[in-house]
């Protein structure tokens, strides 16, 4: 019997495609999941935001306060995606190209904001650069506090993606182009960097979208002050201590909505570059 033959057999008799698919059971329970977890919690949060109309909406989203808020946020998080592509690259390539004692433990120390409690983040920052800083460095209440706090959460977006093209990459090539005389930077900017420039994309693009949600790793060492640190999630927050509920449903809903839209941007440059490699 032909693949082409066990296969239909397989389909036929109501056993999983031969291919590997999960089948109708499968992305029916998958569906299910999601909508429980992910489509049903937003779809909430989108009545409510809209409990008293597009207006409504719109007015919460444009209050004073919030667009304050929401201007520091997008601003912040841009700022530290910039500086986490830069250093966070520069890491990725230490961590792949050299070998120094102690690698394996700053590999793994890379993963550390992944299981570290973000409110631990925001109080060991806060001891260090805080009021009584044994370094005598005072970040606390400052915009800059907010950015290094940030940054901490979101550098191993940047590294574990760029990590692994680095391991992939062909160093022959990289050889060839030095023993035809072109020097390093030459040979990073036009051989190494469009390479790596798709996972640097994602990396950054992941570190902006997990920054402009942030709440617990700036919520001691930003100091919360409206207008100058409050960040939107701190908004959002102080909109539910004061009973506006339907306000903090809208800007949750317009920070839902940057998120995405960054998501998506994303994942059409990662198609865009697989089509790419498919046409080569």
């Amino acid at each position: 019997m032909s693949t082409a033959q066990k296969s239909a057999a397989g389909r036929w008799r109501g056993g999983p495609p031969a291919s590997g698919a999960v089948g109708s059971l499968g992305i029916g329970v998958a569906v299910l999941w999601l909508s429980l977890i992910v489509l049903l919690p937003l779809a909430a949060l989108t009545v409510t935001a809209f409990e008293d109309g597009i207006r409504g909406f719109w007015a919460a989203v444009t209050a004073p306060a919030a667009l304050a808020s929401l201007s520091l946020t997008v601003t912040v998080s841009a700022v530290v995606a910039v500086i986490n592509v830069v250093m966070g690259t520069l890491i990725a390539w230490v961590l792949v190209r050299d070998d120094f004692p102690g690698r394996r433990l700053v590999d793994a120390l890379i993963d550390l904001p992944f299981a570290l409690p973000t409110i631990v983040a925001s109080l060991v920052l806060l001891s260090l650069y805080g009021p009584q800083s044994p370094i005598d460095v005072h970040l606390n209440a400052t915009r800059p506090g907010l950015v290094v706090a940030l940054a901490f959460v979101t550098l191993p977006f940047v590294v574990r993606s760029v990590q692994p093209v680095l391991h992939e990459l062909d160093r022959d090539v990289e050889q060839a182009a030095a023993s035809l005389g072109a020097d390093n930077w030459t040979t990073f900017r036009r051989i190494v960097l469009p390479a790596l420039a798709p996972a640097i994309l994602s990396g950054g693009g992941l570190a902006f979208a997990r920054a402009i949600g942030e709440y617990g790793s700036v919520v001691l060492i930003g100091g919360n002050i409206p207008r100058v640190t409050q960040m939107l999630s701190q908004h959002i927050q102080q909109q539910i201590e004061i009973d506006r509920p339907t306000s903090a449903a809208a800007e949750s809903v317009a920070l839902l909505a940057i998120a995405f839209a960054t998501l998506l941007v994303l994942r059409l440059f990662a198609d865009r570059g697989l089509r790419r490699e498919q046409r080569a």
